[in-house]
């Protein structure tokens, strides 16, 4: 039998040792697991997946809210709204997750539906959440989709670190909202709605995609970009992606 060698007996100790580490820390994600989003999650899911391995942290999928309360929540350092709408949420949930925000208890990153406020399928409006979101009330969206130029407004943001201060996303169905959230949340891009391909009379003018509302204690992040499997082949939207979930998970 031959004799196994000091370097790899070094590389083994290694490798077992990093399977045994304790993750950085654990992400659970919100995701719609039907309807017109699924090809997203789906390719959202196999991207997050590859990204917690190779970064050392844990990550759980639920695709709704009934197991949402603070007990839940105390396991996670982030929560990720992946495409998941602000209505027919457990009350129990609801309350749990206005505590985690407004306590810093972890971070919070949304993204596309996650702005869906007002009125929908017999639901009311979550007031909080619109608070959350910089007092928005969904208007409109582009149904036919477009594909426009994002511009980083904050470049010096650590979300932002890699990104291009420009770049293209190629399908999206960009939301307008019955104001603009500026006034009340730090916005980290906008779209320029005079590049959209093709042309679409639903704009809003001063039209933010991506922002943070400094006026909760948990460091969140929304990200309108959540329609399409593309997006995960622009370098720019998984940078950005990926460097919202390091600065939303750390305290």
């Amino acid at each position: 039998m031959k004799k196994i060698g000091p370097v790899l007996v070094f590389c083994l100790f290694n490798l077992c040792n990093a399977w045994g580490q304790k993750p950085k820390f654990k992400v659970v994600a919100l995701y719609e697991n039907g309807g017109h989003h699924i090809e997203y999650s789906i390719a959202a899911k196999s991207w997050l997946d590859k990204l917690a391995a190779d970064s050392n942290f844990s990550i759980d999928y639920i695709q709704n809210t009934d197991k949402i309360d603070d007990a839940f929540l105390s396991n996670y350092q982030l929560f990720i709204q992946l495409d998941y709408p602000p209505y027919a949420w457990k009350e129990k949930a609801v309350t749990a997750f206005q505590n985690y925000i407004e306590q810093g208890k972890g971070g919070w990153i949304g993204f596309h539906h996650a702005t869906l406020l007002g009125e929908f399928d017999g639901y009311p409006m979550w007031q909080w959440f619109s608070r959350f979101m910089g007092n928005i009330k969904y208007k409109n969206y582009i149904a036919t989709f477009v594909k426009a130029k994002v511009n980083i407004e904050d470049k010096v943001h650590p979300v932002m670190k890699g990104v291009s201060p420009s770049f293209i996303v190629e399908k999206e169905e960009f939301y307008t909202y019955e104001q603009s959230p500026r006034p009340n949340v730090h916005v980290l891009a906008s779209v320029d709605e005079s590049t959209y391909v093709p042309n679409s009379d639903i704009k809003m003018g001063d039209h933010p995609v991506i922002w943070t509302n400094p006026n909760y204690k948990a460091r969140n992040i929304y990200i309108f970009m959540g329609h399409s499997p593309v997006l995960f082949q622009s370098i720019d939207y998984t940078t950005l992606f990926r460097n919202a979930i390091f600065w939303a998970a750390a305290k």
